[in-house]
Parts: C-alpha cells; structure tokens; sequence
C-alpha cells in the first residue's frame, strides 16, 4: 500500500510567485520546472500523472514536492553548497545592489562592474556576481511606448479575435507598406565568408534612390502580394487595394488591418473603401502596429534579404525584393498568433501597475508633476478598464478568444 502524501496547499500569494517563476523568461530553467511541478501538484494530480505530464522522473516530482510543502517557495530555492567561507556578508550584498538601484556614479548615467568594485572596496568579479545573482544589468536599457487610443481595448480584442477566430467566408489580409527601402552599394567588394573569418564589408556606402513596398499578407496561408512604387502616396495605396480586390474572389469578404498612417485615412481611401463595402478595415491602435503581423514579415524582409544586400540599383533592388515574396510565397508557411487578447491586455495592466508603483513616489519630487500625472492618469486607466473588460468578457462569452471581435459603431465611426 503507497504511503499517503501530505497535502500540497499554496496560498494566493505563493501562486502569483510561482506564476511569475514558471512563465518569466528570465528565470533560470530549473527554477521554473520546479515551480511548474509544485503548480501541477496544486491542482490535485498524482505525482506519477505529473511526472508524465512535464517528463520528469517521479523521485524528481516527490522530491521538489515535499520541499514545498516543508519550506514553501524558498525552498525551490538550491541550498548552499560547500566550498571556501564567503568573504562578503549580507549587508554588504545589499550594500551593492542598493547602491546599484537607487545612486550613480559622478559623471556616469550608470555603474559598471569597475567603478562599483573600486567605490565599494570588492572585486569587479564580486560585483558582476552579485549582478548575476540579482538579476541587474545597468548598462542595457530598453524602450516602451503605451498607446493613448481611447479604444485600445476594442482594438486589441476586435483584431486578436480575427488572428485567432477568423470569420467564415472572409478573408483577413494585413496590409502596410514599407516606404523609402535604399538602394545602397558597398564602396569596395564584399571579402566573402571564410572559416574562422566572418563576411566583411566596409561601413561606407553608395545610395542609388529608394522604393516603397506596399504588402497583403493573407493571415490563413501566409502569402503576400506586394508591389514596389517609387512613391507611397494615397494613390498609390489606391492602386494596391485595387490591386488586392481583383485577387480575391468575389464571393468572399475582405478584412483588412492596418495601421493609423496617414495615406490610409485620406479622403481618397475613405470613398475607396466606401464604394468596395465587402472590405472592412481595422486600424491597430495608437502606437501599436505591433499588433500587424505583417510587421513581422518585414522584419523577415529586412533581415533575411535588404541588411547585408548589395544593390547597384532600384531596379537590382526592386527585383530582390520580388526573389523574397517568391520565395516566401513558395514556402506557404503562415505566421501563428498565439497571444490571447485577454493575455495581452493583462501584460499591459501588469506593466501599468509597475510602472505606477515605482513612479507614484517620485511625481511629487518633479516640478513637472501636471504633466507626468496624465502619464499615471492613463496607466491606471488602462489597469482598471483591462481587469474590468477581461472579467466582462469572460462572464458574457465564457473565455471565447472572439469576445467583442465585431467592430463596434464608435470604432467605424473613428475609422471613417
């Protein structure tokens, strides 16, 4: 007869860590699979269907399992093993990721390993340590931009439902373009790949003229059409919706996401649209073309063929352009969304409520503090409604990745 196991209760305070340590792309791997394994038990599953379920071994399982149980969450953690007595206390480690935190050094926007080290009296090797630890990287940085759409949360529902529930009988095309592509040449001939030696090409260049490449990419299959004009006006973006209408057969319906660029709501668009009533456009909010997965076949584009490209010409240039959509057209493969809606906008409430807690204390001390505070007006804005909508939707539509995703009469109205 199996021995009975203890009860494996977590408190919601312990879920959100172990949430937060088994879906962190940041967390090391084994700390994630053991919060994965204490997550699985939580819900009742035998130690053996949990093993199978993750493919560990059920000794791995009982083992993490029981450490729970005895520890809690600080006991995922690794215990210390032997080796040399340490030479840095506890308050000197706090010392150093405090002064890493909250100071910088005279002169400096932030500390590197050396000037901490000579400031605090260790090693720079104890400091990187320490940083390694700790997670902190001073000298990387990166950017962020939150949309101000009043309708972000429409938007993001009303797209994300055509990625991941498309209408039948339709198609969804996403549509944009990628104005003023150069034509660049090298100075002096391309040194080849070698072994041990990597491709090599001088920092300097020629520019012989640019080219606009407007692209549809049709969201089941993965084809694009595209064409290459010399210019990117509201004309032009006319003759490729045309263009785009004569491809798809007639009985079907047209779905069309863009973004908000200026050739797309001129005049000229609006009475195109206006006169083709099967296309239907949805406009990505604010600051989020993101949202257009044609973005991400650009970003193909740009890496694979136009970076390291050499081109004596437009017409050089214009004909690698159309060598990528063949082939990316012969390939068939489709871009996946995986993201739902719900999840999307619960990252953006998680940002916002960072975002506000560690910026709320330093308003006050900015003299600006009228104008940062419509920054945290927003953040907080954007927190309660996306709480509010998700709960919303899943009481009305019971988790559907298609709730809200007709357009609304206010969004038409916005769009037209």
């Amino acid at each position: 007869m199996a021995r009975p196991k203890a009860a494996l209760v977590v408190s919601e305070m312990d879920r959100q860590v172990l949430d937060s340590m088994a879906h962190r792309a940041r967390t090391a791997p084994q700390l994630a699979r053991r919060a994965r394994i204490v997550l699985a038990c939580a819900t009742g599953l035998d130690n053996t269907i949990v093993a199978k379920k993750l493919r560990m071994s059920n000794p791995t399982v009982g083992r993490w399992r029981q450490r729970f149980i005895d520890k809690g969450v600080d006991g995922l953690l690794d215990e210390p093993r032997p080796g040399a007595p340490r030479t840095i206390d506890d308050p000197q480690v706090e010392a150093i990721v405090t002064r890493t935190l909250e100071s910088t050094p005279r002169g400096a926007t932030h500390w590197s390993t050396r000037t901490l080290a000579k400031a605090t009296g260790v090693s720079p090797m104890s400091v990187h340590r320490i940083w390694q630890a700790f997670g902190l990287q001073p000298h990387r940085t990166k950017t962020f931009k939150l949309s101000p759409d009043p309708l972000l949360i429409d938007k993001v529902r009303d797209i994300v439902g055509l990625y991941l529930n498309p209408p039948q009988h339709a198609a969804v095309f996403c549509v944009d373009e990628k104005p003023q592509i150069q034509a660049l040449d090298r100075t002096s001939p391309l040194l080849p790949l070698r072994p041990g030696q990597a491709e090599r090409r001088t920092h300097d260049y020629k520019r012989h003229g640019t080219a606009s490449l407007f692209a549809a990419l049709e969201v089941k299959t993965g084809q694009v059409l595209g064409q290459i004009r010399r210019r990117h006006r509201a004309v032009e973006f006319r003759t490729f919706l045309t263009a785009l209408d004569a491809q798809v057969p007639a009985h079907l319906d047209v779905h069309v996401i863009m973004d908000n660029y200026g050739t797309h709501k001129t005049a000229i668009i609006r009475r195109w649209f206006a006169r083709h009533p099967r296309f239907q456009p949805h406009f990505t909010p604010t600051y989020a073309s993101w949202l257009n997965l044609v973005e991400r076949w650009f970003a193909a584009l740009e890496t694979k063929q136009l970076r390291r490209g050499v081109h004596g010409s437009v017409r050089a240039l214009e004909s690698a352009i159309r060598e990528f959509i063949d082939a990316s057209n012969t390939a068939g493969q489709p871009y996946v969304w995986t993201k739902t809606a719900d999840d999307i906008l619960a990252s953006i409430a998680r940002f916002a409520l960072r975002t506000v807690t560690v910026h709320d204390q330093q308003v006050m001390c900015e003299p600006s503090v009228r104008d940062t505070s419509r920054v945290f007006a927003y953040l907080r804005r954007v927190t309660l409604a996306a709480t509010s909508r998700a709960a919303e939707s899943c009481l009305a539509c019971g988790g559907s990745p298609r709730a809200h995703g007709s357009r609304s009469p206010t969004m038409v109205a916005s769009e037209t």
